[in-house]
């Protein structure tokens, strides 16, 4: 293995554990964890979350206000798959995220499954994500879980 393949391998690495230190993020509520996923002019797409979610500050929110309310959450992801090309790169990889929030009639569950599409920068401090859009590829369970207000289903 030459050195070239070795640094594609290590920036490939770096790279899914950004993705495992964003799960981590979300689950563990800690959104001052998510200055080390995302630049700070990044743009979050969610599906099923209307709009574009522009810069760091836009990001932790619109994640703080969907997770903070739920009991639990897990997200897992995987199945990566990296692009390099220099100091950017873009990739792909599956999402599951299981949601919680008890005492609801329906059902204290829903499941999000999708694929996170990325882009990526390489930075002083290390890869960081640009845009990040999640495709929702399928849903099982209560989508009230995720309601910000119960009683009017937001």
């Amino acid at each position: 293995m030459n050195d070239a393949e070795v640094a594609r391998m290590l920036d490939e690495r770096a790279i899914v554990e950004v993705t495992h230190r964003y799960c981590a993020a979300l689950d563990g509520h800690d959104w001052q964890a998510l200055e080390r996923c995302f630049t700070p002019d990044a743009v979050a797409v969610y599906g099923g979350v209307p709009g574009e979610h522009d810069g760091l500050d836009a990001i932790k929110e619109v994640c703080r206000a969907s997770l903070e309310p739920l009991d639990a959450s897990q997200h897992l992801v995987a199945n990566h798959l990296v692009e390099l090309a220099g100091d950017t790169a873009a990739s792909r990889c599956y999402v599951r995220a299981q949601h919680c929030r008890r005492e609801l009639p329906d059902g204290e569950n829903f499941m999000i499954a999708g694929t996170y599409e990325d882009e990526w920068l390489r930075t002083a401090d290390g890869w960081r994500i640009t845009r990040r859009v999640l495709a929702v590829t399928w849903t099982e369970g209560n989508p009230m879980v995720l309601a910000r207000n119960r009683r009017e289903g937001l």
